[in-house]
């Protein structure tokens, strides 16, 4: 038949197009009479050709394969940042499992580059994924929000109510007086987790529009002093709560 002269031709897709055609042909074992076993056959040459015809059609050169190598290179350039960040937060565990899948993607990708070395197309697709996997990379790894971050805060004014507050809600704060060029200030220290700093930058912002602040991400502590887990939306709820009851 003309599908067996075209997998002779195209020997590298002859495996996995005979694997689509066995469960099919078996199928056909079953419910189609002997008799007719010739109609099944044509069917299953009809299916092959279609394969081949895919494979070795300009959509699947300039549209299919340039698509499959932008999305893998998405796919590993995102788990490469997420890796960098596991290995930067001290998981020294999570980071070889992240990035033995990392490099398995990447090999799929390359691999296929180096068989299509004279399409533009694929070049194209493999730099666009690797510029939107950084973006996905990053953005994933804020959505997990994972860290420790030490919040330092310098203000002029009676910083009292500010330390009493964050206390209340269970945050570990260190406060001291020091001088700077302006005169007098207090600085306070507070470790938080990195899925609670929306919250305290709010109370700073309520509290003390004014104050300087830097962020800085701590690799390890030796001590943990963080409220308990709660619903984002009950953390804000309860936040706004004792604001307004601060103002009045």
């Amino acid at each position: 038949m003309v599908a067996s002269g075209l997998l002779i031709q195209y020997p590298q897709i002859r495996m996995p197009i005979a694997t689509a055609i066995i469960p099919i042909e078996t199928i056909f074992r079953l419910f189609i009479p002997n008799r007719n076993y010739y109609y099944m056959t044509i069917f299953k040459d009809i299916i092959t050709m279609d394969y081949l015809s895919l494979f070795s059609s300009d959509v699947y050169t300039w549209v299919i394969l340039p698509l499959l190598i932008f999305i893998a290179r998405v796919c590993d350039v995102s788990l490469g940042t997420i890796r960098i960040i596991f290995i930067s937060r001290g998981m020294k565990y999570l980071a070889p499992f992240v990035g033995f899948f990392e490099i398995m993607v990447w090999l799929l990708a390359i691999g296929q580059i180096m068989q299509n070395l004279t399409n533009i197309a694929c070049y194209v697709a493999y730099a666009g994924g690797f510029a939107l996997g950084t973006f996905a990379g990053v953005y994933i790894e804020e959505k997990l929000a994972m860290g420790v971050l030490l919040v330092r805060i310098i203000t002029k004014k009676d910083a009292s109510e500010l330390i009493d507050f964050l206390k209340s809600a269970d945050y570990g704060v260190t406060s001291v007086a020091a001088q700077s060029n302006a005169g007098q200030v207090h600085i306070i220290y507070i470790t938080v987790k990195r899925s609670d700093l929306q919250d305290v930058v709010g109370i700073i912002k309520k509290l003390h529009p004014k104050a300087f602040y830097t962020i800085v991400d701590i690799k390890s502590v030796s001590e943990e002093v963080f409220p308990l887990e709660k619903p984002r939306y009950e953390r804000n709820y309860l936040g706004l709560l004792r604001l307004r009851r601060k103002g009045k």
